[in-house]
């Protein structure tokens, strides 16, 4: 496993890295009626936005095992409490790569991401995480996240 050496904004460098790993989202408990293809296409496509400069606010972080070889990503993101209406930072997406399962490597992101939120004085972070994908929800939960709305959704033939 990498031991995870640092945490670093992301670049424009890290483009092609970042969509790439972005992919593994359709392997952790999309509903039935989401497509892996679609997961990954609204994934890619966002990120694209992104990295083209159309999606203004998100902060990207890249985490480094052994000084430089990248094993994960955090895209943090402004957005507004709807019930108090207060600014709020949201973790859009959280990946690692195969090789850094259970390396610490997503632990490390989601601090660095509490760490940058709370820097730009947010009082609260939000994230969202399929109802299949266990591991990241045990994750979530020991870093002190709790369920607060379940969304529920009935796809209309």
């Amino acid at each position: 496993m990498p031991s995870i050496v640092k945490v670093r904004d992301g670049t424009a460098a890290d483009r092609d890295f970042v969509i790439q790993t972005a992919e593994r989202f359709a392997a952790f408990g999309p509903p039935p009626w989401r497509s892996a293809e679609e997961v990954i296409s609204g994934e890619a496509r966002y990120l694209a936005d992104f990295f083209d400069g159309r999606v203004k606010g998100p902060l990207l972080l890249i985490a480094l095992a052994d000084q430089d070889t990248r094993v994960g990503f955090a895209l943090l993101e402004p957005a507004v409490d709807y019930f108090s209406g207060q600014a709020q930072a949201h973790l859009g997406m959280l990946a690692v790569t195969a090789d850094a399962e259970g390396s610490g490597a997503a632990v490390a992101l989601l601090r660095a991401a509490e760490k940058r939120a709370r820097a730009q004085g947010f009082v609260r972070m939000t994230l969202n995480v399929f109802e299949g994908n266990a591991r990241a929800r045990r994750l979530y939960e020991r870093e002190g996240f709790a369920v607060e709305i379940v969304r529920y959704v009935k796809p209309l033939p």
